[in-house]
């Protein structure tokens, strides 16, 4: 009990700082901000020896893969940096016959104070893809990595250390003990990725002090394998995107629907391919240095569950299934024969399991996908143009890609990334993180007067009450460049006037 006192005490004092350096950073210019993301950039790009440590220690992650992460946050500091100015500069917006004569724009502001609750399955590329946006709102920042990569955890800490003073930037480490302090203080915005258990607690904690939220939980998500689709390369990128990290991919497919007339061929290319990338050599799927592990023993025996309970119902074993527990792996599998009742089809998998399901008709597919909660991300593989924009338009999901899969996050930072319901709140990644870390305040500057200045004020004259009649009888449709013309007329005749 003291220690847990002990505990909150320390953070409310630590929040106290961040939330007094506020008031300071707000005034702070585009390169000032932009300085700070470029010197945690080079602080991070130096410590790459230490960042592959941790993720060879945490996943088994290879170099090119844990390069990749580091790809990602550089390209989206570049990103920021340059285009930070704009962004921060008010941003006018189109005037209206009720604002003749005055002056709108949008001033965007931080928020304040923001805490971002991380995952560990990508932990540096997840750290500051959220630091960076509220870096560049002006926002302090507290991040709370996964004690799951510790690791990786306290990698970030150290790097941060070097760089920003703790009442801008500061990293602290713990289990779900220290993320429930932090979530008993005021903050501002709330950043998570992770479950909806753990989802619903931030929400509900976030409501107590009316701070916004911006979540990522994942979800199950389809991979529609039309008819028309070319098998030899849906096979080749869904092997990719389903076995990729050891499917610990928020991303990845989670079940592919596909159509009865070619799932033979397609279980056969998708086995193809997952041998072609992980055990091309033939020494074994556990040999290959490409293939991480489980993150730990709780989430092995996990998802072993899942694919037992699938086949002790009837699921059949296409390929792999092979596990080993003292080494967390699980080589990648393939299961057909699903039913609804087993549990590899009501939770997310989160690893290299694919379930592969038949239809024969579009509806059958679009049903299967509605029964479960909006997906973060959806996948469609067809040559038939008709048919890709059929189930588009029938289903629903945050992002969506069209041959190919887990491409739509940290590759275009003009594309916002986030889910729908279920599978999240809000959207990050180039100048959406921004956004989420800012508040939008509405300007309207009084500068000319438009006829006369009191007709609005009581007691109204009749003219008054007559224009406010005519304009609610009949719609009002005035050309943008004709309300342009007028305000410049107004400011014209002002200008005059003064003289």
């Amino acid at each position: 009990m003291n220690a847990v006192l002990k505990e909150s005490n320390r953070f409310r004092t630590l929040f106290d700082r961040l939330q007094t350096r506020v008031h300071a950073l707000a005034l702070t210019s585009a390169e000032e901000r932009a300085d700070k993301i470029r010197r945690l950039l080079k602080a991070t790009l130096e410590a790459r020896p230490a960042i592959l440590a941790a993720a060879h220690k945490e996943l088994r992650v290879n170099e090119t893969d844990v390069d990749a992460q580091l790809l990602m946050i550089k390209s989206e500091a570049e990103f920021i940096t340059r285009n930070l100015a704009v962004w921060m500069a008010p941003q006018p917006v189109q005037g209206s016959l009720m604002t003749l004569g005055k002056k709108c724009y949008i001033r965007y502001e931080p928020k304040g104070v923001v805490l971002h609750l991380s995952t560990w399955n990508a932990p540096i590329a997840e750290a500051f893809v959220m630091a960076y946006g509220a870096i560049a709102a002006g926002c302090t920042f507290v991040l709370k990595p996964s004690e799951l990569a510790p690791h990786s955890a306290q990698v970030l800490a150290d790097i941060c250390a070097k760089v920003l003073p703790e009442d801008e930037l500061a990293v602290v480490n713990g289990g779900a003990d220290v993320a429930t302090e932090l979530l008993q203080l005021p903050f501002n915005h709330i950043f998570y990725i992770g479950g909806h258990q753990v989802g619903r607690i931030v929400m509900r904690a976030a409501a107590e002090h009316f701070a916004t939220v911006t979540l990522e939980m994942g979800g199950k998500n389809p991979v529609i394998v039309d008819a028309s689709a070319d098998l030899d390369e849906a096979g080749r990128k869904i092997a990719w995107g389903r076995v990729a990290n050891a499917g610990q991919v928020c991303l990845a497919p989670d079940y592919a629907l596909v159509h009865a007339s070619i799932v033979d061929a397609f279980v056969a290319a998708l086995a193809r391919h997952m041998t072609a990338m992980y055990n091309a050599d033939g020494r074994g799927f556990q040999r290959s240095p490409d293939l991480p592990r489980i993150v730990n023993r709780r989430h092995f025996d996990r998802i072993k569950a899942l694919l037992d309970d699938a086949l002790d119902k009837g699921a059949k074993l296409e390929f792999g299934g092979d596990t080993d527990a003292d080494d967390l792996y699980i080589a990648p599998t393939i299961l057909t024969s699903v039913t609804e009742d087993m549990r590899i089809m009501q939770e997310e998998i989160f690893g290299p399991i694919l379930c592969v399901l038949p239809f024969n008709e579009r509806e059958e597919a679009i049903a299967t996908i509605r029964r479960r909660p909006k997906p973060l991300g959806a996948y469609i593989f067809a040559k038939d143009r008709a048919a890709i924009d059929w189930f588009m338009a029938r289903t629903t999901s945050g992002s969506l890609v069209v041959n190919h899969n887990l491409i739509q996050s940290g590759t275009n930072p003009h594309l916002p990334f986030g889910g729908v319901n279920a599978s999240g709140i809000g959207r990050v990644g180039g100048r959406a993180t921004f956004l989420e870390c800012s508040n939008a305040r509405s300007v309207v500057e009084d500068q000319y007067p438009a006829g006369d200045p009191n007709i609005m004020f009581p007691p109204y004259s009749d003219k008054y009450k007559k224009m406010i009649a005519q304009m609610l009888a009949k719609e009002i449709r005035v050309p943008d460049a004709a309300i342009d013309l007028i305000n410049g007329i107004i400011k014209l005749t002002s200008v005059f006037k003064r003289r």
